[in-house]
């Protein structure tokens, strides 16, 4: 009788020790993976911060040939909505509200035929399109310069 217990006691100290032995591989294995999981988390936001500031690099060029003339607003609206539409993180615009001119002529010529497709447009529909962008891109033009003046102050 003492022997059964002595190994059936055994045999409760060695899956005890196995038991334990498996925890500690489980939560090495745990650690692991958050490390891995935080790393790759870091990761991720070095990856967006590295993309925000490629695009907005381009918006800051996009804005200065707005200031400089180079480029008719409309032109510089649908490319500043575009480019400032998939800032990410802590850089996302709120374009509406943060630009209210440029997303209003966003709005007016977001739809227009360009380039190739706008050459397939009739004489009178091209000039009728033409005087509607014209009309709101006189009438914003000030305040868009304001906002690029704003843009360009993120700059620095």
């Amino acid at each position: 009788m003492t022997l059964w217990l002595g190994l059936a006691g055994t045999i409760i100290a060695v899956l005890a020790v196995y038991a334990g032995y498996l925890l500690f591989k489980l939560y090495q294995q745990h650690t692991r993976h958050k490390t891995f999981l935080e790393r790759a988390k870091l990761h991720q936001v070095e990856k967006i911060n590295e993309r925000n500031a490629n695009i907005m690099d381009s918006v800051f060029i996009i804005a200065e040939a707005g200031k400089q003339d180079q480029c008719d607003m409309s032109e510089i609206s649908i490319r500043l909505y575009k480019l400032m539409e998939v800032l990410q993180a802590e850089k996302h615009v709120d374009f509406a509200s943060q630009y209210p001119a440029m997303n209003e002529l966003y709005h007016v010529v977001k739809d227009m035929p360009r380039g190739d497709k706008r050459k397939t447009l009739h004489k009178k529909e091209r000039m009728k399109l033409d005087l509607q962008r014209m009309k709101a891109e006189a009438r914003l033009l000030n305040a868009i310069k304001r906002e690029l003046d704003t843009i360009l102050e993120l700059k620095a």
